[in-house]
This record gives C-alpha cells, structure tokens and sequence, in this order.
C-alpha cells in the first residue's frame, strides 16, 4: 500500500485529523526539523487499535512521538506514518491515592493535580516537560525519583498487531531511563500509586523544583538532557571537563549554563542539533575515556547518523 492509498485507508476514520506533508518540528521541543509523509492523530485507544490492523495489512513505515520534549526529527523529515496522540488520551483520574491518567496526559499537569489532591510522590515530574506515555517509555526521572517508584502498570496498544493488553511494573523491566517497551507498543493509560500527604507541602516541593529549573537549566529551544549520565558521574561534568561548554557548530550550541544541554537558533537545523552531538561525543570521549549515549531520540536520520551521536532512532527502538 502507498502513501496515497494510505491517505484514502485513515480519511474515512480520521477525517481531518490525518494530514500528508505535515509539518513536525513544531511538534517537538527543539523546535527544528522536517516533515512526515502523513501524520495522523489518534483520540482514543479503539483509534489505535484501527492504526494498528492497518500498519498490519500495509506493511506501513510508522514512527510514534508523544509530546516531542526527547526527539529530534531530521531537516530532511520521515518518509513516512507519523502518529501522534491527542488530547484524548490525555485524561487524568484520581481516586484516594490511586492515579490513572492517559499517555498523552503531560507529567507537570499530572504532578501539580497530584499534589492539589494532597498526594505525594509525583512532585518530581513537574520539571519534565513530556507525556507520561514516554515517560514510562524512557523510565523519566528527576530530582531522586523516577517512573518506577510509582508506577503500578500500563495499558497498551501494539500498532503491529491493533491488539490491546496490560503490563504489570515488572513486566515493564524499568531501568535507568530504559525500558522494555517495544517499538510498535503505545501507552494508553498509566496507573499510579501514591501516598496520602499535606498539599501545601507537596505543592511547596513542586514551587522548589520549578525555582531550581530556572535558575540552573536553560532556557529557549532545547530537549533537556542531551546525553544519559554515565552514573555515578554527570554527562554535563564531563563535557565541561572535555572542553566542549559553549561550542557551536552553525545554528546549534552547547548550553553556557549546563553543558548537558544543547540549544538551536530559531529557523535553525536540526542536522547541526546531531552533528554537534556527534563532535562534543568524540570529544568527551577523547579526553575523559567515557562514551556518552544520547537521551534524545532521532527520527529521519540515516543509521550511521544516529549512532555517531551515540543516538536511537525512533524508528527501530524495540
């Protein structure tokens, strides 16, 4: 099946939430890069469930992106299905210290609901700018805490196959920043367990955490950590100590104020977004010993690319 006959397979479903030749970067926080040969968006778990028997029959080239705050898309784009989930998927639900909330929902509106219905043990996620579907992905954390500490199980859909299922926390083998979340499986819903606390001192916590954001990370046009910490050390000690705080290659640079942070010009690219990651990673690499592994995903980038930037690319995560 072509990409055409792709097009007149989701329009009936999808009507005008699928769109050819749509534009990407904008969905991510980077802000750069090209376009998908179609996106389509879904709104609930039976929208992927038809994506899925779809991809199936079609043998379609896909790729998945939640809320963009980990990925970085090439200039050159994705030639193919990009899905992305809607606010549909976003709902949150709390009951006692129970939390149930959709992939799509975001991590900070999850953690500052939390804390308003005086549980504690979310105030950490307030500082990641992602949805909790790819925070489970990733086993996002922050601040002593991550994904793991709370988490009880997931709801999913495997676009390889339309089928639906559940993964317990065990079931899930959370790591650090690591999963066993294959490509084709899409979080629908997360259940959280928290504990009862005081909502003036949780959302005091969540007050802290944001103060201390904005007074050591930077700002602008930026994916958060460009490179896992190699534990127990720092991925941004280490390119400050190889020398590489401040550089820049064209539209891309390596954040002043936290080395483990790399900014693009607007109307920049996101090719020098990778290329840098590739020079400050052979630098590191050279002078301290250590081989950094990127926490960004890539998308449209050739293989040799990725894996020079010590990066994954969406398309083969699994």
């Amino acid at each position: 099946m072509n990409l055409d006959d792709v097009m007149r397979a989701l329009t009936p479903t999808f009507g005008g939430r699928v769109v050819a030749d749509a534009g990407l970067g904008e969905l991510t926080t980077y802000r750069v890069g090209g376009k998908a040969a179609i996106r389509v968006r879904a709104e609930s778990a039976d929208d992927l469930e038809v994506l899925g028997k779809m991809f199936a029959e079609s043998g379609a080239n896909y790729a998945v992106i939640g809320r963009g705050s980990n990925l970085l898309v090439a200039d050159e784009g994705f030639d193919g299905i990009v899905v992305t989930l809607g606010d549909g998927l976003g709902a949150i639900e709390i009951t006692g210290t129970t939390v149930r909330s959709g992939g799509a929902a975001l991590l900070p509106v999850v953690a500052r609901r939390t804390a308003a219905a005086g549980l504690t043990g979310f105030e950490w996620a307030v500082g990641v700018p992602g949805s909790m579907g790819g925070a489970v992905r990733m086993n996002a954390g922050g601040h002593g805490s991550d994904m793991a500490q709370s988490l009880v199980g997931v709801s999913v859909v495997d676009l390889a196959t339309g089928h639906h299922g559940h993964l317990s926390l065990a079931e899930l083998e959370l790591g650090f920043r690591s999963s066993a979340l294959g490509r084709s499986l899409v979080v629908t819903e997360v259940e959280l367990a928290l504990s009862a606390g005081n909502r003036e001192v949780a959302e005091a916590e969540i007050s802290d955490i944001v103060r201390w954001r904005r007074e050591n990370q930077p700002g602008g046009a930026n994916a958060g950590s460009v490179f896992v910490n190699p534990r127990p050390d720092s991925a941004g000690r280490l390119v400050d100590e190889a020398g590489a705080k401040g550089k820049r290659l064209g539209s891309a640079e390596v954040s002043t104020r936290h080395a483990n942070f790399i900014q693009v010009d607007d109307g920049g690219s996101a090719n020098d977004v990778a290329a840098l990651m590739t020079v400050v990673r052979a630098q590191v690499l050279e002078r301290t010993g250590v081989d950094l592994h990127a926490e960004t995903h890539f998308l449209g980038f050739a293989p040799e690319i990725a894996a020079a930037a010590g990066a994954r690319r969406v398309e083969e995560r699994g």
